[in-house]
């Protein structure tokens, strides 16, 4: 009888002490290099490797930590405006964490082609890319959102479920567009919708100049000015980086300016695509100048 009232005891200890679910929830960068390829690279001094590189240099050191962290999820891409994505390095395509680790840190069955390798490559590839790649003009906003709503540049947090336990899997996507800032392309007389170059910066800097005012008031003033947005839900989950911008109006031999500052072309650019990001509801902005 004292053996049951035991066994009814343990019962009733075991049921109330379940194991409780576990909630963690885990960050993980999803990095997207683009560029335009254009003509921009041949007139003048080609800046973007060193960027890419030190770009390259964050994802493995800071992002993927090879020797520190295990299990990661980060990934790292190149695409042209022009073309498809194709150059990719995703860790999340490496199934066991055995495995996935081996890459991460060049050994095992990835001595000598693991990610070091790897990283390699794709620099290289996006050289080949470059030195073999020219586009005379592309309409890169609508370039962007295609891609964007296509879902080959973003990707979208997850969760996975592990008996009772939960992880959900947060993503943030970030895309560097090299870029000079001017957005022209060949159609324009067919479709002006994103077409913004030096007539439309000449236009928001005489407005500013005929209304004393600046370039942001100008903006939100007169929406026309400026770029029409393009929503979508997803843009919340992107932040944008549009690097390598350069100024036209500027000469590079004496060092001197064709406008003063406030009206100069990189400040009406920067502000055109401020306001097309912010308008176009994306999580974030960087503008960055050589």
């Amino acid at each position: 009888m004292k053996r049951i009232l035991y066994f009814i005891a343990g019962l009733f200890t075991l049921v109330g002490c379940q194991t409780e679910s576990k909630i963690v929830s885990v960050e993980y960068p999803n990095i997207v290099i683009m560029s335009d390829l254009s003509s921009r690279l041949d007139n003048k001094k080609n800046k973007d490797f060193d960027e890419i590189h030190k770009i390259v240099e964050f994802f493995k050191n800071d992002c993927v930590q090879p020797g520190k962290k295990i299990g990661s999820k980060s990934s790292l891409s190149f695409a042209s405006f022009g073309g498809k994505v194709e150059n990719v390095i995703d860790l999340s395509q490496i199934k066991g964490i055995s495995e996935k680790q081996q890459f991460v840190n060049s050994k095992g069955n990835y001595q000598g082609k693991g990610l070091d390798f790897e990283l390699g490559a794709f620099e290289s590839k996006v050289h080949s890319i470059y030195a073999n790649t020219r586009n005379p003009g592309l309409d890169l906003i609508s370039s962007l959102m295609e891609k964007v709503k296509s879902g080959s540049i973003g990707k979208r947090d997850t969760f996975v479920v592990n008996g009772v336990d939960t992880t959900y899997v947060n993503f943030t996507n970030h895309i560097y567009i090299f870029t000079d800032g001017y957005l022209e392309y060949n159609n324009e007389n067919l479709n002006k919708q994103y077409y913004f170059g030096e007539k439309e910066i000449h236009k928001i800097r005489d407005y500013c100049i005929q209304n004393k005012t600046n370039i942001t008031e100008a903006l939100r003033k007169e929406p026309s000015l400026g770029l029409p947005a393009y929503p979508y839900s997803f843009n919340e989950d992107l932040e944008l980086h549009v690097f390598e911008t350069h100024e036209r109006d500027k000469n590079d031999q004496l060092q001197t300016y064709k406008y003063a500052t406030g009206l100069r072309d990189n400040e009406i650019l920067e502000a055109v695509w401020n306001k097309w990001a912010k308008d176009s509801g994306f999580k974030s902005f960087e503008w960055k100048k050589y």
